[in-house]
């Protein structure tokens, strides 16, 4: 095919314009709508031999369709000395005075719309193009002409945040999506895809894609989000004005608005317990497992909801465990387990153990059994029935009560890497007399590769619950970790980051580790 267009192209173009080559290709190639699919159906074969022939092509000068293959197409060019024709198949124009398929710019662009349109119709996803800089990532590239690649010494990725008013839960939050893997390869292939075309400013999803276009340019000079602020404001009202606000929760919000604003185009995934593989659920997404027991009649109830983060109580547990007796019973687990209810978590894993530990429900929160037919004590057990990419754990710092509220400052030691077998659905009920005499009756569980983590981000709070302020500690590469303090971007040993008090914390699987 020649791709520097054709004189004869040209010459019709500027004659006639590309009407016909709009109708033709909106009826008879892409289909744009349930008239134009029933008309290309009934007509799209050839007008001499009246064969429905895979290499149909239709004159751009009249209405003929002809056979490639038989050659009545080439036979009405010479006597009609109608010299272009449409490829119906794939929209390419054939210039017969060239002997060749000719590019023409004006035509892919009206051929790329229909095509769009013809996907809408048909109820699919947007289909694939090959990435064509727009201005703004043009005039990016000409002003960072020298690549850089990312080496132990390399500092792309890393660029400060200006704290616009009391931001710097945002700043954290920010640093921490810029270096979440999969999110930054998605975002730096350009596939996300704009649903607000007539006001793409409003579009948290593009702007997240000029952000990290922003970050990985090579610009060591702090970035200012104030286009972020603004649109989280305008999607997420109750996180408006220059107050302090919680990470954690600016967190779920931002990924409550990438949601929205990435649903309804990426297609339904029956494994997904969001029912959506939009790329925050793809992600960030996991199945929680909840297991309610009958103390009656052992009959178990199960459902599973999806989670973009696991909360971690800080404090005393409330809870008692069930004295019912029995091979399956829960003090026959709590045993096992050898942690005293009363005692605080000193570390992740004392806070995943108890989260995921049965609790007896008491007499006075009964639930109807259905083997029973009646309302009956039960125990109530949360476990892991599908790992997210990215595994974020938020330990709950912030106590309010009717009486008081204050911070809980108490040392929570969290691992480099992480092994969340113990705390699969399918380990639920499991320990035995070998793991007594662990420490918490899970080390003996036998590990698996996809349930492994490797911590890459910890965002931390210094302060009181009144005032504070919020940091973050990000893994570029490998064991290269810098410290984010708002504009300010310092070194950090992975000892700093594991000596830190902890708020949040990010884990990436290692099954899909990056270099």
């Amino acid at each position: 095919m020649s791709v520097h267009g054709c004189a004869h192209l040209a010459s019709f173009k500027s004659a006639k314009g590309t009407q016909s080559y709009r109708v033709l290709h909106a009826y008879f190639i892409a289909g744009i709508t349930e008239e134009a699919r029933k008309k290309k159906a009934q007509t799209c074969f050839c007008h001499t031999c009246c064969r429905h022939t895979s290499r149909l092509h239709a004159c751009l000068y009249c209405v003929y369709f002809g056979c490639y293959d038989g050659k009545h197409i080439r036979e009405h060019a010479l006597s009609k000395k109608h010299n272009l024709a449409v490829d119906i198949s794939y929209g390419t124009v054939f210039c017969f005075s060239c002997g060749d398929y000719v590019y023409d710019k004006e035509l892919e662009a009206i051929a790329k719309r229909h095509r769009r349109k013809a996907a809408k119709l048909n109820g699919i996803k947007e289909q694939y193009y090959e990435w064509e800089p727009t201005n703004f990532e043009l005039d990016l590239l000409r002003r960072n002409p020298r690549r850089k690649r990312i080496s132990d010494n390399s500092y792309i990725g890393l660029r400060g945040l200006i704290n616009l008013g009391n931001t710097c839960f945002m700043n954290c939050i920010v640093q921490a999506l810029m270096h979440t893997p999969l999110l930054r390869d998605y975002f730096l292939a350009d596939r996300n895809v704009c649903h607000f075309q007539d006001d793409p400013s409003m579009c948290l999803v593009c702007e997240m894609s000029q952000l990290f276009q922003e970050f990985y340019s090579g610009k060591s000079t702090p970035h200012i989000p104030f286009r972020l602020l603004h649109l989280v404001w305008t999607h997420a009202r109750h996180l408006a004005g220059y107050e302090q606000q919680d990470a954690h929760e600016f967190f779920i919000a931002t990924l409550d608005v990438l949601h929205r604003h990435c649903k309804g185009t990426n297609g339904l995934s029956s494994s997904n317990p969001h029912h959506c593989n939009c790329i925050v659920d793809q992600i960030f997404t996991g199945g929680l497992q909840s297991d309610v027991v009958c103390q009656a009649c052992r009959g178990v109830s199960t459902t599973i909801d999806p989670f973009w983060d696991i909360s971690l109580d800080l404090g005393p547990s409330l809870h008692l465990q069930s004295s019912t007796s029995g091979p399956n019973s829960t003090e026959s687990m709590g045993n096992d387990i050898g942690l005293n209810e009363d005692m605080e978590p000193t570390s992740l894993l004392d806070c995943l153990e108890r989260f995921t530990r049965p609790e007896h429900l008491g007499s006075s929160a009964k639930i109807k059994c259905n083997g029973c037919q009646s309302y009956q004590e039960s125990t109530k057990q949360l476990t892991m029935k599908k790992l997210p990419v990215v595994a974020s754990f938020h330990l709950k710092r912030f106590e309010h009560s009717t009486r008081f509220h204050k911070k809980i400052s108490t040392f929570i030691s969290f691992p480099q890497y992480l092994d969340m077998t113990p705390f699969m659905s399918s380990r639920r009920g499991k320990s035995s007399n070998s793991s007594r005499a662990s420490d918490n009756g899970y080390t003996n569980s036998v590990s698996i590769a996809d349930n492994k983590y490797c911590l890459f981000a910890v965002v931390n709070h210094i302060g009181t619950i009144e005032t504070g302020h919020y940091t973050a500690y990000i893994r570029q590469h490998r064991d290269q970790w810098f410290k984010c303090d708002d504009h300010l971007i310092t070194r950090a040993t992975v000892q700093d980051v594991l000596d830190s008090e902890g708020y949040l914390l990010f884990y990436h699987k290692q099954i899909l580790e990056y270099e």
